[in-house]
């Protein structure tokens, strides 16, 4: 195999400068445990400065070997790099450490305990894939202010501040500085609070003070990708600074501020390139920074990242390609996009480090001189130069067009044709500088609704850039009230969702970048008024909205709970998985699961059946990740896993149900531990508690367990043996016959395979029960009387639910069919919903012909004008000369099940 490493004019001084030394790296990729082997060998011979650059130098002809030559994977690369950095760190801490606890004593925090100084990695060190010739970019922070102990005499004594700074500059000299042996790294400390005119450390109080007054957009990315990389025995312990440091790069809420923080430091980078590039056109070729180059790949990632960190921990993480694929199971990036940007990136940098190492400098421009340019085509696999411009030209393109499309820097582009529409882009120019000078372009309605905004103190209290973003998405909204794109009521619906957020500036941000969202946020706006409540309640969903496959899908419970249990994890990974994490955490994707089926639902890609479908799967998975979490944190767990069961009933056991509506449950379990009782009635209650607490996020569900053995009166959980006997009659706790009308549309929500096949068999003997039919049709009727008295209904109106020939009437009449015939009739049997049951009783005779099947229709019809009333929170009392037809089918059902002198006569 040809050495092709030998190429390299840096290779060839150190093979020159330390023959003897080569050796002492034991072979293979460079890793902690080598470097420390070869380190300790060094340290035999030279000063500790001296054997740190000297094992630079070792690792450094090492990786030219295995990139070059041996074709290692990118990551065997970085990981040399980056543990030599770690352990070059760590080495000079402690040396310094050493020399100055002689000259001061150590410095002693509040508690006894040694006041430790952190050194923190940015950018590329932090996120553990260094490149060859980077320099390293530091931050200094120490965890308490105070002072040494001095020396026994007690002379020496200094602060902790002055004590660090003194650290800081050993440990420069001993990495940083340039000897005989050249350096270990070079060293950077910019990023620091205040930059190069702050102290080289500072407190972690003094930092925490930084972010929360002077930290700035920009700073975000940077400390994104921090990590405690020395000492060593801090690494892990820095939980304090953790809690500093996540607060500052992810908010609580979306955060599309950043874009235009991240637009003005991609500007300023291209405009420096392009000033350095000035009359030296060999200059535009920087794979880093030139258009399309690494920095826009990871400028792309992490701006998702800090703009869905917040909400989506599991984006939480440093290394650039372990990013992209979380982007991608988050359904924040199309796979083939992060597919192409990972390609992308991984050639950019196996480039970057092949023009770095010619002469070790630290450049990202391509070489000028054929050969060597011939040299870095050769070590890339490729048989000539121009096949290997080629193929970067190709994925600089690729990179440049997803960083435009991200920052809408191409949707600017087209909007600069006079002929576009006002208002459309994030960044079109305003023919109206302030709000005054805006109103009379307005609609009469719509201007009637923000006149009086210039006088809220929360419009006079945003920024001017803040400000400016407000008016341009009202000129955009007007624009498409105009175009009929949006109604007038939308537009005031948005003016109404729109002023209490004001002070959360990002969600003014997050419409001007996208104006896809804040069209169909308007849409759904005009739509109807429940939907606007909900997005007042829980404003965050909206981005939901940017999803372009979102009206195409439907619920998947098991993608919905890998991906929460992957955000458990990942909160888990940072030691933030307490009990009010994980809280938000299900409500955030509750609120986000049922505004995607609300927004499906109002564009009409959902029926009212497929809606219900959706949100009862919701709720069964809800039951099960929140049953799991509860038991995995209570304390009286005695097993992995519960032998518990939750039965559903009424709209969430005939899977009808609608938004906002409670559920109606039991619980049950089988556990023959002799303190199960106990054990069982805490976790339940603390699963109640899960469920129904509000936090910041909101609530989960309603709950209601009035359906419990013997009732409010009852064992809140009971044993399944309890529940069994009582719904079957035997003892003197026995059902009602309401209460069996009820086990008519009960299921095992939750629960073994075992539980549900045992609850399936309580159910189907309490429906097979021999019964009097005379006796349980007289039963029923007259609780459907009692409902009927109890929900009056003026004259001249019909309510779709209660009045007669409503879907209570056609819900008895099923349960009586059930409880009568299932036993004779096994189609009757299964809690299939009341449109399919109608069906099988016809199909079984039960029925004359045609009356189930049109009971079945009216039913689905009147579900369908309930549930778009009360979207638009309207009543659901239609005129009495409405649904004749609907209400003739269910009088006719009620006929034939009970008799045709029970049937209430159609009065207008």
């Amino acid at each position: 195999m040809n050495d092709l490493s030998a190429y390299s004019r840096f290779v060839q001084r150190i093979r020159r400068r330390y023959p003897a030394e080569m050796s002492l790296l034991p072979s293979g990729a460079p890793v902690l445990a080598t470097l420390q082997v070869a380190f300790s060998a060094l340290r035999q011979q030279h000063g500790c400065g001296a054997a740190l650059r000297i094992l630079r130098q070792l690792v450094m002809e090492r990786l030219v070997v295995l990139d070059c030559t041996q074709h290692a994977d990118l990551s065997a690369i970085t990981r040399g790099m980056t543990e030599l950095a770690e352990l070059a760190l760590d080495v000079a801490y402690q040396e310094a450490c050493t020399q100055l606890d002689a000259l001061y004593g150590p410095p002693l925090g509040a508690s006894g305990q040694r006041a430790v100084l952190w050194v923190i990695g940015m950018g590329k060190l932090g996120a553990r894939e260094l490149n060859v010739s980077s320099d390293i970019d530091l931050i200094y922070v120490y965890d308490e202010e105070g002072e040494t102990t001095g020396l026994p005499d007690g002379r020496g004594r200094i602060s902790h501040h002055d004590y660090f700074a003194k650290a800081v500059k050993l440990i420069y000299s001993l990495i940083g500085e340039t000897t005989e042996h050249g350096f270990v790294f070079r060293m950077d400390l910019a990023l620091r609070p205040n930059g190069n005119s702050g102290p080289s450390a500072v407190s972690l109080s003094a930092l925490e003070e930084y972010f929360l007054v002077q930290g700035r957009e920009w700073e975000r990315f940077a400390w994104l990708k921090s990590r405690v990389v020395a000492p060593a025995s801090a690494q892990l312990a820095a939980q304090d600074l953790r809690d500093t440091v996540l607060p500052f790069v992810f908010r609580r809420y979306l955060d599309y501020n950043v874009f235009e923080a991240l637009r003005g430091l991609h500007q300023q980078i291209r405009q420096h390139s392009a000033k350095r590039s000035a009359g030296r056109p060999e200059r535009a070729h920087d794979v880093k920074l030139s258009r399309g180059g690494i920095r826009e790949v990871e400028f792309t990632v992490q701006l998702l990242q800090v703009v869905r960190g917040g909400q989506f921990p599991e984006l939480r993480t440093r290394p650039t390609l372990q990013a992209l694929q979380r982007l991608v199971q988050a359904k924040l990036m199309p796979a083939h996009t992060a597919d192409a940007l990972a390609t992308a990136y991984v050639f950019l940098r196996q480039v970057e480090h092949r023009i770095q190492y010619l002469d070790d400098q630290q450049t990202h421009l391509l070489p000028t001189q054929d050969a060597d340019l011939e040299w870095v085509a050769l070590t890339l696999g490729f048989g000539d130069v121009c096949d290997f411009l080629i193929q970067l030209d190709g994925h600089r393109e690729c990179v440049a067009q997803e960083f435009d499309r991200l920052l809408g820097q191409d949707r600017a582009r087209q909007d600069t044709s006079p002929k576009d529409c006002k208002g459309c882009g994030a960044h079109t120019s305003l023919d109206c500088p302030d709000l005054e000078s805006l109103l009379p372009h307005l609609s009469e309605r719509l201007r009637a609704r923000v006149a009086l905004w210039p006088d809220q103190p929360r419009v006079r209290a945003l920024r001017d850039d803040a400000r400016q973003r407000l008016l341009r998405l009202l000129q955009r909204t007007q624009t498409w009230l105009t175009q009929g794109l949006a109604s007038e009521e939308a537009a005031l619906r948005w003016c109404d969702w729109m002023e209490p957020l004001m002070r959360r500036e990002s969600y003014l941000a997050l419409l001007l970048e996208r104006p896809r969202v804040h069209e169909q946020l308007l849409r759904l706006l005009g739509a109807a008024r429940w939907p606007a409540r909900y997005l007042l309640q829980h404003p965050g969903v909206i981005d939901e909205l940017a999803s372009e496959s979102l009206l195409h899908e439907r619920f998947d419970p098991v993608a919905f709970e890998a991906e929460l249990e992957q955000r458990r994890a990942a909160l888990q990974n940072v030691d933030q998985d307490d009990d009010e994490a994980l809280l938000n955490l299900l409500r955030r994707a509750h609120h986000a699961e049922v505004f995607r089926t609300l927004a499906r639902d109002v564009e009409g890609s959902l029926t009212v059946e497929q809606v219900a479908d959706d949100l009862s799967a919701l709720a069964d998975t809800m039951l099960n990740i929140t049953s799991r979490w509860v038991w995995q944190r209570l304390k009286q767990r005695h097993r992995d896993a519960p032998l518990f069961a939750i039965v559903g009933y009424g709209k969430l056991g005939g899977k009808e149900l609608g938004y906002g509506s409670d559920l109606d449950i039991v619980f049950v379990y089988e556990d023959p531990h002799e303190q199960a009782g106990e054990i069982y009635a805490a976790f339940v209650r603390k699963l109640i508690n899960w469920l129904t607490v509000k936090t910041g996020e909101g609530d989960l569900y309603e709950i209601d367990t009035a359906l419990r053995p013997n009732g409010n009166s009852g064992l809140l959980v009971s044993t399944f043996e309890a529940f069994a006997s009582y719904q079957a009659q035997r003892g003197s706790n026995t059902a009602w016959t309401w209460e069996h009308q009820a086990m008519t549309r009960a299921r095992c929500c939750l629960g073994s395979p075992e539980l549900h096949q045992r609850f399936e068999s309580v159910r189907c003997s309490v429906i097979h029960a021999p019964r009097d039919h005379a006796a349980l049709a007289l039963e029923i009727r007259s609780m459907r009387d009692k409902l009927r008295t109890a929900r009056p209904v003026k004259a001249g109106l019909f309510d779709v639910k209660h009045s007669t020939g409503g879907m209570v009437d056609v819900e008895f009449a099923v349960q009586y069919l059930v409880l009568a015939f299932s036993h004779t009739h096994p189609s009757l049997s299964a809690n299939l919903g009341n449109i399919a049951l109608l069906h099988n009783a016809e199909q079984a005779g039960l029925l004359p012909p045609g009356v189930g099947t049109a009971a079945a229709d009216a039913y689905r019809e009147l579900r369908k004008v309930q549930h778009t009333a009360r979207l638009d929170e309207q009543p659901t009392q239609v005129s009495a000369h409405d649904l004749l037809q609907e209400r003739a089918a269910v009088v006719g059902l009620w006929a034939a099940v009970f008799g045709a002198q029970t049937a209430h006569a159609l009065v207008p």
